[in-house]
């Protein structure tokens, strides 16, 4: 049913066009009459009228009752129907995945986190990502003919408009979505892992009608994600927001980019782990102490944020420490592009205050003071659900928006 339209949309038809309109405005407004849907498109109300009984007829809108009103008849409200099409959302962390399956509405069916997952950049670590998806989907209690699209996200240049990845799973000369939709047997589309959490953030997280945000993702890596005039800016190849890697130390230390000095070897979880291992080798106390001198399997990210939560000292001042570095050359940010709101996302800001208050005070050092009071800075809203739930957001509108 749904593949019908998409076929008759990559047609180009009239008709399909104005029903991609109003189902892309109902993924924005929940419900509406049918005068207010007019209004919007632009439309007669008897030309709104015939496409919406038509949708109706083919599965795509339904009713959803009687608006409340005061006045006179009550109108009938209109909306998308949730079972007609389904998305998944697939986050790819250093160490796990994360996978999610929403609906038409826009709501999820169904969710799994921290599903283990060492990413590695070879042909069968691609593999193993296409099988772990596989067994998602066939496990998935619903309609598998109703999955209209896969969006993956891939840390590093991506090229979501053509599908190519530059920094992981780049083996052919192909677009990587193209393979990965041969593997899986739907369609794939891939996007940066940064600026699926700011989308995730934009739609369902923090953000309430500001239109210019700086997104940090502070994980593994560290990212950023720009939302200039109310738009994701990607840039000319889609690979802006490379904010880990501004050449700023001279510490000699190697990049995973090839270089050294960036930004994200003093800056990142990559960095905390480093220092806590080489800290605690160095004969300071830690509650990981034994976990990192005694034990063979490597410690994670995930066991350092809990310590720090549980008021390990070592971990504190440490995360600390990275939040004093990224004030700082986040308040050149602030200063260049004056945002509303700055949203400190990513596996590091589970610790809450111990990474948002040093972040701040760095700003408030670094930055303009009458740039800096335009800007909030605030710990992300959906944490670690903002890749997945970004993910299933943005597969659902590469389909409907492009």
């Amino acid at each position: 049913m749904t593949q019908n339209l998409l076929k008759e949309i990559e047609r180009g038809s009239k008709n399909a066009l104005t029903k991609k309109r109003i189902i892309t405005y109902y993924m924005y407004n929940r419900s509406s009459t049918i005068p207010d849907l007019s209004k919007e498109l632009d439309l007669s109300v008897p030309t709104v009228t015939k496409f919406i009984m038509e949708m109706c007829d083919e599965g795509y809108i339904m009713s959803y009752g009687k608006q409340e009103t005061s006045e006179g008849r009550p109108p009938t409200l209109y909306g998308l129907t949730s079972d007609s099409g389904y998305f998944i959302g697939v986050d790819i962390k250093k160490f796990s995945l994360n996978i999610g399956l929403m609906n038409f509405v826009g709501d999820f069916v169904d969710l799994k986190m921290g599903i283990p997952y060492e990413t590695e950049n070879s042909p069968e670590g691609l593999n193993k990502l296409c099988g772990y998806i596989t067994d998602f989907i066939n496990h998935a209690n619903i309609d598998k003919e109703k999955i209209l699209n896969i969006g993956v996200n891939i840390s590093g240049r991506v090229n979501p408009e053509l599908g190519y990845s530059f920094s992981l799973f780049n083996f052919e000369e192909r677009p990587l979505a193209e393979i990965m939709t041969e593997k899986i047997g739907y369609k794939v589309t891939i996007d940066n892992d940064t600026r699926a959490m700011t989308y995730g953030e934009m739609v369902k997280g923090l953000v309430k009608g500001e239109k210019n945000i700086i997104f940090i993702n502070l994980s593994w890596g560290l990212g950023a994600g720009l939302v200039i005039n109310g738009d994701i800016f990607t840039g000319k190849s889609g690979f802006s927001g490379e904010f880990g890697h501004f050449n700023v130390f001279d510490n000699e230390i190697l990049c995973h980019c090839g270089k050294r000095g960036c930004l994200e070897t003093e800056v990142s979880g990559a960095a905390l782990h480093r220092k806590l291992v080489q800290c605690v080798q160095d004969g300071k106390q830690s509650i990981l102490s034994k976990r990192i001198l005694h034990v063979d399997t490597s410690l994670t990210l995930d066991e350092i944020i809990s310590a720090t939560n549980k008021e390990d000292l070592l971990c504190i001042e440490l995360v600390e420490e990275i939040g004093q570095k990224l004030g700082r050359y986040l308040a050149g940010l602030i200063n260049l592009l004056n945002p509303e709101l700055v949203i400190i996302g990513g596996v590091l800001a589970q610790t809450g205050d111990y990474i948002l208050q040093p972040i701040k005070s760095a700003v408030r050092k670094y930055s303009l003071n009458l740039v800096n009071k335009d800007s909030v800075i605030a710990l992300s809203k959906l944490l670690d659900k903002a890749g997945v739930i970004g993910a299933c957001m943005l597969s659902r509108r590469s389909m409907f928006e492009s």
